[in-house]
């Protein structure tokens, strides 16, 4: 192999990435999420309600 060859192989390779350093924690997103999803599954179910009681 020849210098260039080194280089290229050397610049194209897979970068290592430090194991689960420095992430953020996401409990609060997690929550967040949980919270959107009841809110939007309650009103849904809501809307359903109305028109079903119409019919």
């Amino acid at each position: 192999m020849n210098d260039l060859e080194k280089k290229v192989k050397e610049n194209t390779s897979i970068p290592q990435v430090p194991a689960h350093e420095d992430e953020p924690p996401l409990r609060g997103a997690f929550a967040s999420v949980l919270i959107l999803g009841a809110f939007i599954a309650v009103s849904w179910l809501g809307v359903w309600l109305l028109y079903t009681s119409k019919l």
